[in-house]
This record gives structure tokens, sequence and C-alpha cells, in this order.
């Protein structure tokens, strides 16, 4: 059995919908205190993570976990993207991501505990998708940024690891239509789709006292989706 997370507080950005919800929803079902936040922040700015950090001291009295789930996947072929689209997708996803760790970092150091969790994707570091690169760009360069923040926070015994979910039944996904669904279910080893309540449950365990020792690394949360060597 696992350390009981009653009583943690919990900050999730983009909780209020998708993965982030699903974040929340498990958190809260474990006992802890969670501040789930939604488009009312701006992470892509110093200002408004403050301003987050600032919500979360007033209304948790502190910080333990930080889940920066914040992020958009609009798509943009490469060939036609703008400036400004490029911008928003790295701002939010992958600043956004650094700005809110510096803004949470006194209440993770005086935690004593502290937990930071990003959200990546396989896109980017592990796969690729047409259409999606800026996106791509971001959840990989997500994915240094905590290799090298575990090194820089470890003596203040915070550790810093991401999540790498696949292809997730959301919102955002179900709008890509029934055909998408299908196909992308048919590359998935376990046969369906992935629940919010799947990333959840990662999340979860690297909250954990147990997963203390655990910093700098990277969970792949796809079903088996990216280990065949081929489709047939």
């Amino acid at each position: 059995m696992f350390t009981s997370l009653e009583g943690v507080r919990v900050l999730v950005t983009g909780g209020t919908r998708g993965i982030g919800r699903g974040i929340a929803d498990r958190f809260e079902a474990a006992g802890a205190r969670v501040l789930a936040t939604g488009r009312g922040f701006d992470v892509s700015t110093a200002a408004g993570a403050a301003a987050l950090a600032e919500a979360a001291q007033e209304q948790l009295g502190g910080l333990d976990v930080v889940c920066a789930n914040a992020g958009i996947f609009p798509p943009a072929p490469l060939v036609s993207m703008s400036e400004a689209e490029l911008d928003e997708t790295l701002d939010i996803n992958l600043k956004g991501t650094i700005l809110t760790v510096q803004a949470v970092l006194p209440m993770l150091r005086a935690s004593g505990r502290g937990r930071v969790i990003v959200t990546s994707s396989i896109t980017g570091p592990i796969t690729g998708l047409a259409g999606w690169s800026h996106y791509g760009a971001s959840k990989a360069g997500q994915l240094g940024f905590v290799r090298s923040a575990a090194l820089e926070l470890a003596a203040d015994a915070i550790t810093v690891n991401a999540i790498q979910p696949g292809n997730i039944l959301t919102e955002g996904l179900a709008d890509l239509g029934e055909d998408y669904l299908a196909a992308m279910t048919a590359s998935i080893p376990l046969g369906r789709l992935g629940s919010v309540a799947d990333i959840g449950n990662a999340a979860l365990f690297l909250a954990t006292l147990e997963a203390g020792f655990v910093t700098g690394q990277s969970l792949v949360v796809d079903g088996g989706q990216v280990l065949p060597e081929s489709l047939s």
C-alpha cells in the first residue's frame, strides 16, 4: 500500500477538462486538496504564472504537488504555419510549463516533499504527427526541461517527472472524427484508447512518497502504442 495522499495540496493547470480534469479527479478521490485551473490564468506569461501561484497560496495555504498540464493541440501544417501559431503553442506548452514551475518553487521547497509532474506526450519525443510539428517540438522540449530541472531541484527534495500520454479519449481527440478514433484504436496493442483516469493514476503514483527516488524520468502511458516495429 502507498502512503495516503490525504490532505496533500495539489495544483493542476489546465485542470478543468480533458486529461487535466482526469488528473484532478484522481487526486480528489485520493483525499488530496486540489486547485484545478483553466483559461483564467495565462501560464504563458510570468505575471499569469505568478497569479496562479498566489491563488494556490491563498486557497491551499501552500503546495506539495504541481501538475503542469496546461497545453493546446492546434493543427498547423509546416508549409503554412504562421509565426503567431508557432509562438502560441510554444508559449503555452513549453514556456508555460517552465514559468509555472518557477512561480511555485518557493511553496514546493517549503513543502519538503515537492513534486513536479509535467504532461508531455508521445508526439514529439517518440513519434511524429504530420501537421503538428510545433506541438511535437513543444512536447519534446518539456522533457529537456524535466531532466535539467530535476538536477537543479534535487537538493530541495523536489522530484521532477513527466508523463507521456498516447491517444487518450478527450473532448479534443473526439473532435478529430470517428475515422481517426478507429484508426488510433487499431494501432494500440491493448485494443482501446486511453482514459483520462489512466493518466491520473500515473500522476498519482509520481506524487506518492514511495516515488520519492524517481526523478528526471518520463512515464509512457499509451497502451503499448509505440512498441510495434510495424503496424502489420
